[in-house]
């Protein structure tokens, strides 16, 4: 079990004062968890990968991303703008005095892995689970209904999505600027990703397009799959066991 794993917490103050929050356990090769959209690090705490992740020897690094959890939830679309989620972990691993890590990423969570991959030289590997290529396009037509639905636009068959939100007592402001200000990645630039990355996603997910079409615009990658649609597979043993399979692979 996680518990028997002493727990470091704390807060980042980040670039523009924004408070992080994150959790950081176990003492071996760092592994960051980046979390999906209307969810928190919590989310990662009740998967296999998680746990195995720590009996296997890691350092696993959880955060709140900004606008979500214990993190800070300005309501200022700006504060979510030029890759603001990317400098925060950015930002975050330098003041764990991390030189090299994996990420993993889920859902939302690989959008901005994809910008880590991009980004930062630090990053030895990556998992970009629960995600196609439609993310590339700027103009990604799901993540502007998300934002019109969040801003109170009625928006059909995301009446579900904004209740919950409601019902959970989340900053839907900070939520809907979140996809406001998404950022894309280019397939010029996801081209010149030398990284090993796997692409993984539930054999019933097809909520964010073609996690194949994904692997073929990177040219280091793998495909992996587990059981489950969009919101169950990263929970599955079969995702834990592809994922630090393929860790295991790119040894580092």
């Amino acid at each position: 079990m996680a518990s028997k794993y002493p727990t470091d917490s704390g807060y980042l103050t980040s670039f523009d004062g924004t408070k992080i929050y994150y959790e950081v356990r176990g003492k071996g090769k760092p592994v960051l968890l980046v979390h999906g959209f209307i969810v928190n690090s919590n989310s990662w705490k009740g998967t296999a990968l998680y746990n195995d992740l720590l009996n296997e020897g890691y350092k696993v690094i959880v955060l709140d991303m900004r606008g979500n959890g214990k993190s800070g939830k300005p309501h200022d679309t700006t504060a979510y703008a030029n890759d603001a989620e990317a400098k925060d972990i950015m930002l975050l691993m330098n003041s764990l005095k991390i030189n090299k890590y994996s990420v993993v990423g889920y859902s939302r969570g690989s959008i901005i892995t994809a910008r880590l991959l991009v980004l930062d030289k630090k990053i030895q590997d990556a998992v970009m689970g629960g995600m196609g290529a439609d993310f590339t396009n700027p103009a990604w037509p799901r993540r502007i209904m998300f934002y019109r639905a969040l801003m109170g636009d009625s928006i059909p068959g995301l009446k579900g999505a904004v209740d919950y939100v409601k019902q959970q007592g989340l900053d839907q402001l900070a939520l809907a600027y979140l996809q406001k200000e998404q950022p894309s990645t280019s397939k010029e630039e996801l081209s010149k990703v030398l990284q090993p990355v796997l692409v993984i996603s539930g054999d019933k997910d097809a909520d964010n397009g073609s996690s194949h079409e994904l692997a073929k615009l990177l040219p280091n990658s793998s495909i992996g799959t587990a059981p489950g649609d969009h919101n169950h597979a990263a929970a599955t043993p079969e995702f834990s066991k592809e994922v630090i399979s393929f860790l295991k692979k790119n040894n580092y």
